[in-house]
C-alpha cells in the first residue's frame, strides 16, 4: 500500500477480478459492539476504533484485497446530533481510512504479500436519516441540495487519501447525479453502486438509466449495485458492462431483508459464492458481500475467483 508498489485500484481493476470486502455491521457485532442508534457502525469510530481496525483486518485474512472504510454512516449532519463539531466530525472521517490502512499494515506484518486497497464509504443521504428511507430514495430534495449535502463529506474523505471512493447504496437518480457532480476533478477515483429492486433502482427508475449517469464521468472507474438481494445481481452486472462498458462491482447482501422500525434483520440467507463465477462472467470486476456476508463468505468469494 506503498506509493510505487501497489497499482492504482482502477489500473488494477482492469488487469482481472479483485476481492472486495463484506458488511462493517456484522462484523463490528461479532466484536461485541453496539450499533443499535443512529450512527451505526459510524458510533464505533469515536468509542472503539480499534474494533473497526479488527474487522478489516478480518477480512483481508479471509482473502478480500479492498476493503470499504467505517463512514457509510458518518456525516457531518448526523455527528452534530450528538455534539461533535465539524473538525471533530472531520478527525473521524479521516480516522476511517487511517483504520483501514492500519489494518493493512497489520495483514503485511501477519504475512499477506498481495496488494491491499482503501475505499472510502460514502453512504446515501438516507442512511443519515437512519429510517430506511436509503431503500426507497426520492428524499424530497432537489440534485443540488444533495451534492450539498454530500460534497463536504466526500472532499474531508478525498483529503485523506483514500485509494477510491465508494459511492454507495444509493437508491435513485437524483442522488448519483448530486454524487457524481460532487466528486468530479477531486482526483480520487470513485464507483458508483446502486441499491436495486429487480431491475429498478429502489426508487423505480429502469437501470439502464441509472448506469448511463456514470457512462460519460471519467471520474467513475466501476459501477455496479450493492445491498440488494442475491438473486438481482446478475441482470443488474450484465446491464452495467452494456451501458458503461466500465468494469463492474457487485455486493449484495446476504439475502435477509431488513425491518427499519424493528432495526434487525428478518428470512432467511440465500447468498452463495457458486454464483460468483456468472457474475464475473458477466463483467463483474470487483465482487465481495454487504450486510451480514462475513468473513467466511468474503473466503468462499476469494477461492471461487483462484480457481
Amino acid at each position: 500500500m506503498t506509493a510505487g508498489t501497489t497499482p492504482a485500484l482502477p489500473s488494477a481493476l482492469a488487469a482481472g477480478p479483485l476481492v472486495l470486502d463484506g458488511g462493517m455491521s456484522n462484523q463490528l457485532e461479532a466484536a461485541g459492539c453496539e450499533l443499535g442508534d443512529e450512527l451505526w457502525s459510524a458510533r464505533v469510530l469515536m468509542e472503539r476504533p480499534e474494533a473497526v481496525v479488527g474487522a478489516h483486518l478480518a477480512y483481508f485474512e479471509a482473502g478480500a484485497s479492498v476493503a470499504i472504510t467505517a463512514s457509510y454512516q458518518a456525516t457531518y449532519e448526523g455527528f452534530a446530533r450528538r455534539g461533535l463539531g465539524p473538525a471533530k466530525v472531520a478527525e473521524l472521517l479521516a480516522l476511517s481510512v487511517e483504520s483501514a490502512r492500519e489494518a493493512g499494515r497489520l495483514a503485511r506484518a501477519g504475512g499477506i504479500t498481495r496488494p491491499l486497497w482503501v475505499a472510502a464509504s460514502v453512504g446515501p443521504y438516507g442512511a443519515m436519516l437512519a429510517d430506511g428511507s436509503e431503500y426507497r430514495g426520492r428524499y424530497g430534495l432537489s440534485v443540488a441540495e444533495l451534492e450539498r449535502f454530500h460534497r463536504p463529506r466526500i472532499e474531508t474523505l478525498a483529503a485523506a487519501a483514500p485509494d477510491a471512493l465508494a459511492l454507495e447504496t444509493v437508491p435513485d437518480t437524483d442522488e448519483a447525479r448530486a454524487l457524481l457532480r460532487a466528486v468530479r476533478s477531486l482526483g480520487v477515483p470513485a464507483w458508483l453502486s446502486y441499491s436495486v429492486s429487480g431491475d429498478r433502482t429502489r426508487a423505480g427508475q429502469p437501470l439502464e438509466e441509472a448506469f448511463a449517469l456514470a457512462a460519460d464521468c471519467d471520474d467513475i472507474f466501476a459501477v455496479g449495485v450493492n445491498c440488494c438481494a442475491p438473486e438481482d445481481v446478475t441482470h443488474a452486472v450484465a446491464t452495467a458492462a452494456r451501458v458503461t462498458g466500465r468494469p463492474v462491482v457487485v455486493y449484495p447482501n446476504s439475502g435477509e431483508s431488513w425491518d427499519a422500525g424493528a432495526r434487525a434483520w428478518d428470512g432467511r440467507a440465500t447468498f452463495d459464492a457458486a454464483r460468483v463465477e456468472a457474475w464475473r462472467d458477466a463483467g463483474a470486476r470487483l465482487i465481495g458481500g454487504c450486510c451480514r456476508v462475513g468473513p467466511e463468505g468474503i473466503a468462499t468469494i476469494a477461492r471461487a475467483l483462484t480457481t
